[in-house]
């Protein structure tokens, strides 16, 4: 693994500890000022840092005082300046919980990773439309 691999894993695994935190300047700092955000629910598409940050506002008012989040299958490429990580991810301790497949895309800004595109989304089976709890 690349340094800058590396670093990338790490500013995930900081975002994750500040969102189980509740930590709101926590989850921030991981982000350009023009990142571009499409969520799992509404708003589907958030167009900066500001408005991402009053949807996590609204949002962690209605988590528990204590949950965590697992991440599985992350992949990360890294070329020069720019990056992409994908993974599964879901949140524990809330009751059963769908995993979230996430795509960020990271930009180096004055030698930190800031993510400057995140996709969320939830996987479903198509005949029932229901969303699919467990991946194989």
């Amino acid at each position: 693994m690349n340094p800058d691999e590396q670093d990338i894993r790490e500013v995930i695994a900081n975002q994750h500890r500040a969102i189980c935190r509740k930590d709101i300047d926590g989850i921030m700092s991981h982000y350009s000022a023009d990142a571009i955000i499409f969520n799992v629910k509404p708003p589907y598409q958030i167009s900066n840092a500001d408005s991402w940050r009053g949807v996590w506002e609204m949002s962690l008012a209605h988590f528990p005082a204590s949950f965590g989040t697992e991440t599985r299958d992350m992949a990360v490429a890294v070329n020069g300046g720019l990056a992409v990580a994908h993974y599964l991810l879901r949140f524990t301790g809330l009751g059963n919980q769908a995993w979230l497949r996430q795509t960020v895309a990271l930009r180096k800004e004055h030698s930190a990773w800031k993510i400057v595109h995140e996709h969320v989304s939830v996987p479903f089976d198509p005949e029932t439309s229901k969303v699919v709890f467990e991946f194989d």
